[in-house]
């Protein structure tokens, strides 16, 4: 059976573990930021494109009367 914890403990095992961490700089952020923004943009393109293209086949091949 698990022990409880305090919550006065809890909360400075939680700023101990906070201090810990390496947070990225501003600069550092607003790049990432950007590259996924861009890499947003070429995947929304790339499958509005392929989807396009998907249904022009579809139509095509749709359209041929035998």
């Amino acid at each position: 059976m698990a022990s409880k914890t305090n919550p006065f403990a809890f909360l400075q095992q939680v700023r101990a573990e906070t201090a810990k961490v390496t947070w990225p700089s501003r600069r550092e952020t607003m790049i990432s930021t950007a590259m996924v923004l861009v890499m947003v943009v070429f995947a929304a393109l790339f499958f509005f494109a392929a989807d396009q293209l998907i249904g022009w086949i579809i139509r095509l091949v749709l359209s041929i009367s035998v």
